[in-house]
């Protein structure tokens, strides 16, 4: 009965639960738009949260740690006379311009008088017509012939006027003693004009002769005939240049060094100009074709002032024999004229050094060394000479220490370093080196 009625009366029948569902969608319903947003984010953030809080925690690893790796060279330990490096462009020691001293015409030219001729002292160049000179001497030995009868002339007259006053004092009863009589009586003036004049006969001889002989222009020393502009038929004059010549007995470099580079010469401003007991050895090494060759040379001298461009000191270094070759080095060619050289001068001689390669002396002056094959040590040197690659230091190193040659970022004193490649010692020493060093083994 209920039921029919209820039925009958059209009455909605909800299921169970229904109702809880229709309002909380009811109520998300009825958010704003941005409401809804901020409850969406917040879940989010939430859950965010817990997740990152969950999370394992990872395993801590210490990262490995980096060893430089650095490449050694034992230092060489030596004593005596450093090397002063230094070098130079080579010329002359001596040279002239050829000129004749009289005139004439060339009737003689040597074939050897060319640019690259060689030439010893005394022989001859070329000669000028000598004919007139010949009649000169001819016409000055009659003259001296002249006066010699003058002379003997005269010295008769002399004999035949004392013994004329010896004569007539006796006669007179006066002292018959001629050197009491007056030269005029005694016809001695006469004499002496007629000496005179065989004295002035003489010298013009000597003249004539010494321009005929001058006909012969001759080579002045042993040397090389740089140019020369005179042919056969030529005339010539006095003072005329006919060419140039350099000695090859001795050639010379002018040594540019720094303050510092001379004040390692002890001895430099003792050297005097032609003067053996004052010359400092050195060095000399050239290139020719591809190879090196050495020469003996010694410090003449020194110029005592300051170059204006270069504020350097010019040291001259002579080379005798520049253009022999010698038994150790019968192929050597000549010190070319011209051509650049090193040269090794000899300088202060030092108790100790040491020689390490030149790129391991660090700014500051320091070398950077390996201790117990794995510790790096900053050692404080002093640098004394630089030569090509190599450095001259003075400080506490010993023979054979590891010198770091490697470039590292970063260096600190102590650190731990790898040695890749040990070098047992440095570069070999320039030849001019090894002969005065004590090295230690």
């Amino acid at each position: 009965m209920d039921n029919g009625s209820m039925e009958s009366n059209g009455s909605p029948v909800e299921a169970p639960g229904t109702d809880g569902e229709s309002q909380t969608r009811g109520r998300l319903v009825g958010l704003r738009p941005w409401q809804q947003g901020l409850l969406v984010l917040g879940v989010g953030v939430v859950g965010f949260g817990a997740l990152f809080g969950l999370r394992p925690s990872p395993t801590e690893l210490e990262p490995p740690r980096q060893i430089p790796t650095v490449t050694t060279v034992a230092a060489e330990v030596g004593s005596g006379a450093i090397r002063v490096r230094g070098s130079g462009t080579v010329r002359p020691s001596a040279e002239v311009t050829i000129a004749p001293q009289v005139s004439g015409r060339v009737t003689w030219v040597s074939s050897a008088f060319v640019s690259g001729g060689r030439f010893a002292a005394g022989q001859g160049l070329l000669r000028v017509d000598p004919a007139d000179y010949e009649n000169n001497v001819q016409a000055a030995s009659a003259q001296v012939a002249q006066a010699q009868v003058d002379v003997l002339t005269a010295e008769e007259e002399v004999a035949i006027a004392r013994d004329e006053y010896q004569r007539l004092a006796r006669r007179e009863g006066l002292d018959p003693d001629p050197d009491k009589a007056g030269a005029l009586v005694l016809r001695e003036p006469q004499l002496l004009a007629a000496r005179a004049g065989l004295q002035s006969a003489e010298a013009r001889l000597d003249d004539a002769r010494l321009s005929l002989d001058r006909t012969w222009i001759r080579a002045p020393f042993d040397g090389i005939v740089r140019d020369e502009t005179v042919d056969l038929g030529q005339f010539v004059s006095p003072g005329q240049a006919i060419g140039s010549m350099y000695s090859t007995a001795e050639v010379e470099i002018v040594v540019p060094l720094s303050d510092d580079e001379a004040a390692l010469i002890s001895a430099l401003w003792d050297a005097r100009a032609g003067q053996e007991s004052t010359r400092i050895p050195a060095e000399i090494t050239s290139d020719y074709g591809g190879q090196e060759y050495a020469w003996t040379g010694y410090v003449d001298r020194a110029e005592a002032a300051l170059d204006e461009q270069t504020r350097t000191v010019d040291v001259v270094v002579r080379i005798p024999r520049a253009f022999e070759p010698t038994q150790a080095q019968p192929d050597r060619p000549p010190l070319l004229i011209g051509s650049y050289a090193n040269v090794d001068i000899e300088g202060t001689k030092f108790d100790r050094y040491a020689i390490v390669p030149a790129a391991a002396v660090r700014d500051g002056g320091v070398v950077w060394t390996v201790e117990s094959d794995t510790l790096l040590v900053m050692m404080p040197v002093d640098l004394i000479q630089e030569v090509e690659d190599l450095a001259y230091v003075s400080g506490p190193l010993a023979a054979g220490t590891p010198i770091i040659v490697s470039a590292l970022p970063f260096v600190t004193d102590g650190m731990t370093v790898r040695t890749a490649i040990r070098l047992e010692s440095a570069p070999p020493l320039p030849a001019s080196e090894t002969a005065s060093e004590d090295v230690e083994r």
